[in-house]
């Protein structure tokens, strides 16, 4: 009798961390890319089970950045106080999808390594349930693309110069006059 006790506390064990708890909330984060020049777009994906949500909320750290987590379109925002990047959840399926474009986001987007995080709830990094997050990590390297740059004509700093001498000698010859 005593066997069969023990051997039914330790099935009644086995079952609670095999199984999880109806109700308990788990997430998913998938990306399109674990490795990714500046300015490229990933999309980010994943579920939500175990409860019934409208959105998800998006944030990441990384070099740099502030250690609560930052909004994916503004680097500048910490993620909190209902500042973060959201996506809609599909409540048939509790997939989500969101893209995001390196190459249009406020702040300064460095090489390194950043993870995403995904919560149910508008919380940070610093205040949510273990459990109730996905992460993914994801290397940026340097754009491909060279900078933007608009060569000067040869021609432009002269006039400057010109029209800088005609304005003082200008202003200079009108003051002159006044004395």
């Amino acid at each position: 009798m005593r066997r069969a006790k023990l051997l039914f506390i330790l099935a009644a064990a086995l079952l609670c961390v095999f199984i999880p708890a109806a109700g308990a909330v788990t997430l998913t984060l998938n990306t399109s890319e674990n490795e990714a020049h500046i300015g490229d777009t990933i999309t980010l994906s994943g579920t939500v089970t175990g409860i019934k949500t409208i959105a998800v909320y998006l944030f990441v750290i990384g070099p740099d950045l502030d250690n609560r987590g930052v909004t994916l379109d503004n680097l500048n925002i910490p993620a909190g106080r209902g500042l973060f990047t959201t996506t809609p959840v599909h409540l048939g399926n509790g997939t989500w999808s969101y893209t995001w474009d390196t190459a249009v986001i406020l702040g300064n987007l460095k090489p390194g390594t950043y993870t995403v995080h995904v919560v149910s709830s508008p919380i940070d990094r610093l205040r949510f349930v273990k459990g109730e997050y996905a992460t993914a990590e994801i290397v940026f390297y340097p754009s491909e693309a060279p900078p933007n740059e608009v060569p000067l004509e040869p021609v432009l700093p002269v006039v400057a110069l010109i029209i800088t001498g005609v304005v003082i000698l200008g202003y200079g010859g009108m003051r002159q006059k006044k004395i």
